[in-house]
């Protein structure tokens, strides 16, 4: 006996677990790892595929919302930067009781008192007498006048009224005659009270 009988004669059936025999079948993608890993990849293409048209559409509506509210935006600032041609209530009666004029032939003799503001719109004081004048015309029409000159853009009614300053305010009776004037911010309290000496009630 050999070397190798005695090999092979110590090899039993016991020792040796028989593998069964599986054919690589070409139609099974399971059997072949390379085309395991092709199917893999082309499952992978397909959810690609998929999903990004759906993160594009709502990258895009995400995009279109956000363009929207700005645009929203930019027209509310827009509109509310703009002056509002329709008011109401007081607000409405104030602003059409002013006479914003040029005209020095004023009609003194309709009212208690007349109130001359000369002034300007970009003045500061002059800035803050405007809602004061506005009351006034509003709380007391029909017996005081309130009239505006903006002696900036023409000086002519502050040369007639001799004026020093701005604002000024002159106070003119029934018969054209000047019965008051006061010079710089004229607080309404003490505008008040001077009407009411001259019996605006």
């Amino acid at each position: 006996m050999n070397i190798i009988s005695f090999v092979f004669k110590r090899k039993s059936h016991s020792d040796i677990t028989e593998i069964p025999a599986r054919r690589l079948d070409s139609s099974d993608p399971t059997e072949s790892p390379a085309r395991h890993g092709l199917s893999h990849r082309q499952s992978s293409r397909r959810r690609i595929s998929f999903i990004f048209p759906a993160v594009l559409l709502a990258v895009l509506i995400t995009a279109a919302g956000y363009g929207s509210g700005v645009a929203q935006k930019d027209s509310a600032a827009s509109d509310s930067s703009k002056p509002q041609s329709v008011a109401t209530g007081t607000q409405a009666t104030a602003e059409s009781l002013v006479l914003v004029t040029d005209r020095l032939d004023i009609d003194f003799s309709k009212h208690i008192v007349t109130f001359i503001e000369l002034g300007a719109d970009k003045c500061i004081p002059c800035k803050a007498m405007q809602p004061i004048m506005k009351e006034v015309a509003a709380e007391y029409a029909g017996q005081v006048q309130v009239v505006f000159y903006d002696v900036w853009k023409n000086p002519e009614p502050g040369r007639k009224y001799n004026i020093q300053l701005i604002p000024t305010q002159v106070f003119i009776d029934k018969t054209g005659r000047e019965i008051f004037r006061h010079m710089g911010l004229f607080p309404k309290e003490e505008l008040v009270a001077f009407l009411k000496k001259q019996g605006v009630r």
